[in-house]
């Protein structure tokens, strides 16, 4: 993880950028590399969450866990990540902001011609890096979706995938249950 970069006048570059994402009204913004990111879903892309959804929700509920997409904070790097889909503890939600990767049990994240790279490349390995125990790439432009696990500061060592759509997709415990990707 990098470190904060202070500019001549003494502000903490990490801080502004977080600070000013936040802030953003009526979007849904990230901060990716150091850079704002607007992220406007289409319904396809919608299409495809919903379904992660709605074959999670069972063992959402079962975990006592909440599925969104809240603000992911990236401690010590210009990142600031609002994943298509998070599933999280819910004692962790309760009055919270933003959480760390490490929080989650899985990240799913469904591409978009804007975001093929971000999510195929930079988001694994950052999600990884910060310990997310499970990264979901539901690949739109591949038609493809791979699961990755066992996170660490070099990436996941564990790849399941790609898999075309249509292909059954496991997800360990604690979910312990099987993806149907043929409606993605």
């Amino acid at each position: 993880m990098s470190t904060a970069r202070e500019y001549g006048d003494g502000i903490d570059a990490e801080l502004a950028l977080k600070y000013a994402v936040q802030r953003v009204r009526g979007e849904r913004a990230e901060v990716l590399e150091g850079v704002i990111d607007y992220v406007p879903p289409g319904w396809d892309h919608e299409h495809a969450r919903s379904v992660l959804r709605q074959q999670l929700a069972e063992a959402v509920g079962r975990l006592r866990c909440i599925a969104g997409s809240g603000d992911l904070d990236l401690p010590g790097s210009l990142n600031w990540y609002v994943p298509d889909l998070a599933v999280v503890p819910e004692h962790l939600t309760r009055g919270a902001g933003a959480l760390v990767p490490g929080q989650t049990l899985l990240i799913a994240e469904v591409t978009s011609e804007s975001s093929v790279q971000t999510d195929r490349v930079v988001k694994r390995k950052r999600y990884a890096e910060y310990g997310a125990p499970l990264y979901l790439l539901v690949d739109r432009a591949e038609q493809t979706v791979t699961l990755f696990a066992e996170p660490g500061r070099l990436g996941y060592t564990k790849v399941d995938g790609p898999h075309p759509y249509g292909t059954p997709v496991r997800l360990p415990e604690p979910f312990g249950i099987e993806l149907d990707t043929s409606g993605l």
